[in-house]
C-alpha cells in the first residue's frame, strides 16, 4: 500500500536540531529508502519533509516514521494518509459501451 506522509513540526520544539542529529536523520531516511520503505521524498513549500511510503499497513507506516530521530526526539510528526488507486477513468470505459463504431 501507498502511503503520503507530511511532516509537521511539534509545537513544543524550537525547530532547531543540531547537525549530528541531522546526520543520524538522513542515515535512517536512507535506510528507509534502501529498503524500499520510502520511495520519494521532497520538501514542500514549507520546508516540510513530504515522503511517498510503501508499506503493509498504516501501522507498519507508522512504525516505520518512527524510527526517524527527529520523530523519536519528538521535533516533529508526520500526518500519513492512505493513498488508493483513482478509479475516475471507469467513467470513461462505461460511456464507451454506449458507443457503437460502424
Amino acid at each position: 500500500m501507498k502511503f503520503l506522509a507530511i511532516e509537521k513540526d511539534n509545537a513544543s520544539s524550537t525547530g532547531q536540531a543540531d547537525r549530528d542529529l541531522l546526520e543520524l536523520e538522513a542515515r535512517e531516511v536512507y535506510a528507509l529508502y534502501q529498503q524500499g520503505i520510502i520511495r520519494e521524498m521532497y520538501f514542500n513549500h514549507n520546508h516540510e519533509a513530504v515522503l511517498l511510503l510503501e508499506c503493509s499497513d498504516m501501522k507498519a507506516a507508522e512504525e516505520s516514521l518512527s524510527t526517524l530521530p527527529l520523530v523519536a526526539n519528538g521535533l516533529i510528526s508526520f500526518e500519513i494518509s492512505e493513498l488508493r488507486p483513482y478509479t475516475g477513468f471507469e467513467r470513461l470505459f462505461k460511456a464507451s459501451r454506449n458507443f457503437h463504431c460502424c
